[in-house]
C-alpha cells in the first residue's frame, strides 16, 4: 500500500512551516478561518480546526494535529492534512493529496484532487463528479465512490467498497490481508459491491476473502488472488 499519513512527519511539517515560514498562517490553539475569496498563504494549527472560504486561493497546505479541516466551494489549496480530525472539501473545490490519519474525508460533487486521498482510520466519500487522479486509500473504513473516478489504485484491508452511479477505477481494486497484532480481532469479510455501470479497468486482487457482488451492467477486468471471478454474486438490480 502506498504510505499513508504518519503523525510524526505532519506535526514535523506544521511546527517547521511556523518556524521558517513568516508567510504561513499558524496557531497553536485556535481555529483559522479564511474568509470567501481571500487569497493566503499555507495555514496550520495544532489543537484548532481550519475552514477555507468559497473561492479563496491558498498558495500553500493546509494542515492541523487536532482538528477538521473545511473547505468551501470552488476553494484552492495545496496539500490537505490532519492527524485527528475530519476532512470535508465541497463541490468545484481543488486540492492536490489530501489524507487523514483518524477521521473521515468526504469530497463533494466534482472535486478535483491531483494526488492522492488516503486514511489510515476512516471512511472516505468521493461524490458525482469528483476525480483524484492518483491512489485512494484505507486501513479500517468504508469508501464510497458515487459517480466518481479514480486514476490510480483503490486499496484497503478491513474496509467495505462500493462503487456505485457509474464510477470508473482505471487502477486495479486491492484488499490487503491484514496484519500486525490485532488483525485477527476482524474476523468479518469485506462487502466489496461493483454497481450498475461502474467500471474497475484494472483486476480486483484479493489477499483474503470478502463478499463481492458484481452488477452484470459492470466492467471489471478481473479477479485475482485467493478468489476468482466464478466466487462474485451477480446481479442486475440497483443494489445485491
Amino acid at each position: 500500500m502506498r504510505q499513508l499519513p504518519k503523525l510524526a512527519a505532519i506535526c514535523a511539517g506544521i511546527l517547521a512551516l511556523a518556524a521558517l515560514s513568516p508567510a504561513h498562517g499558524f496557531s497553536l490553539n485556535k481555529s483559522i478561518n479564511i474568509e470567501d475569496g481571500a487569497e493566503a498563504g499555507g495555514q496550520s494549527s495544532v489543537n484548532g480546526s481550519i475552514s477555507i472560504g468559497a473561492g479563496a486561493v491558498i498558495s500553500g497546505s493546509v494542515e492541523t494535529v487536532n482538528g477538521t479541516i473545511r473547505i468551501d466551494e470552488n476553494a484552492k489549496v495545496k496539500d490537505a492534512e490532519t492527524v485527528n480530525g475530519s476532512i470535508r472539501i465541497s463541490s468545484g473545490a481543488m486540492a492536490d493529496d489530501v489524507g487523514s490519519v483518524n477521521g473521515s474525508i468526504r469530497l463533494a460533487e466534482n472535486v478535483t484532487v491531483s494526488g492522492e486521498v488516503s486514511v489510515v482510520n476512516g471512511k472516505i466519500s468521493l461524490d458525482k463528479g469528483t476525480t483524484v487522479a492518483d491512489d485512494v486509500s484505507n486501513i479500517n473504513g468504508e469508501i464510497m465512490l458515487s459517480g466518481a473516478e479514480i486514476g490510480g489504485d483503490l486499496t484497503t484491508v478491513n474496509g467495505d467498497v462500493t462503487l456505485d452511479d457509474g464510477s470508473t477505477l482505471h487502477g486495479n481494486l486491492i484488499i490487503e490481508k491484514p496484519g500486525g497484532w490485532g488483525w485477527n480481532r476482524n474476523k468479518r469479510d469485506p462487502k466489496i459491491i461493483i454497481g450498475p455501470g461502474s467500471k474497475v479497468l484494472g483486476n480486483i486482487e484479493l489477499e483474503r476473502e470478502v463478499e463481492l457482488f458484481i452488477s452484470e451492467s459492470a466492467e471489471v477486468g478481473g479477479v485475482t488472488g485467493v478468489m476468482s471471478m466464478d466466487d462474485a454474486v451477480r446481479f442486475s438490480g440497483a443494489r445485491p
